[in-house]
């Protein structure tokens, strides 16, 4: 998307970041050195619904990575907009390059292959991967899935866990564009369980008694919000000021009891 500057005054650029549509492919600096797609807003794209994270709720989309940008948004002066598009595109960095988004906020986890091509922050969250299946399947390891359908997330770090762990033992491997289809697969019986972050899926089951977690996997897993890789460095500075102002002042606390009913660890 292109963007001409805004004339608004110096009075008002002085707390906005400006830029309007254009036809010139630019983007135009706001008084904090941060360039933003679209005028009076930061753009995120994320891939719904991936709850708590983001997901729709009375035709809103909310969750924990829509408060945490929510902050970022009052830094800047702006407001939030949400983009939903294929996970796949955001972990590539393609939709950051494309200028569909400001920055990526999708429960996604830093890799030294999307680092190659991604701008991340700071870490925000710790998570690892888990096991869900059936409410009394018995599943409880991959080795309890040989011969059987295990179904992955595409383009998602469960997918690659269980490519190098569970394919090896026989699993047959199924993929699924979003969270929402892969554990609709598990309830229905077309996969005989499903891998992806423990966050997801334990709150998944507490909402759905038929399913249940009946395993983990330690793979030490950092969540970051992803930038385009160069030109993003400015942005990148406050939202690792906000990060770190919210673990401070207790805001990043009160956000994560209210999205997964418990503080968090550190």
């Amino acid at each position: 998307m292109s963007i001409r500057r805004s004339i608004l005054g110096v009075a008002l650029i002085s707390v906005l970041v400006a830029g309007c549509g254009g036809d010139d492919g630019g983007t135009a600096p706001g008084a904090s050195g941060v360039e933003l797609v679209k005028s009076g807003k930061i753009v995120t794209c994320t891939h719904l619904p991936y709850e708590p994270f983001q997901f729709e709720q009375s035709g809103k989309t909310v969750g924990f990575d829509v408060d945490m940008i929510d902050l970022v948004a009052k830094k800047l002066g702006v407001q939030q907009e949400i983009f939903d598009t294929p996970f796949e595109g955001i972990q590539s960095g393609e939709a950051l390059n494309s200028r569909k988004c400001d920055i990526a906020a999708a429960a996604m986890t830093i890799t030294s292959a999307r680092a190659e091509k991604i701008l991340f922050s700071e870490p925000y969250f710790d998570a690892d991967q888990a096991l869900i299946t059936k409410k009394g399947s018995g599943i409880k390891s991959f080795e309890d899935l040989k011969g059987k359908v295990l179904g992955v997330q595409s383009a998602t770090t469960g997918k690659a866990y269980a490519e190098k762990n569970a394919a090896p033992l026989g699993v047959t491997l199924k993929d699924f564009e979003d969270l929402a289809l892969e554990l609709k697969s598990v309830q229905t019986g077309g996969v005989a369980a499903a891998i992806n972050d423990i966050p997801v899926l334990l709150d998944f089951a507490k909402k759905n008694p038929d399913t249940e977690v009946t395993a983990t996997f330690k793979t030490d897993e950092k969540y970051g919000f992803g930038m385009k890789k160069t030109g993003s460095e400015e942005l990148a500075k406050v939202v690792n000021e906000v990060l770190a102002t919210a673990r401070k002042d207790g805001t990043y606390a009160q956000i994560y009891k209210k999205w997964f009913g418990v503080e968090p660890k550190s």
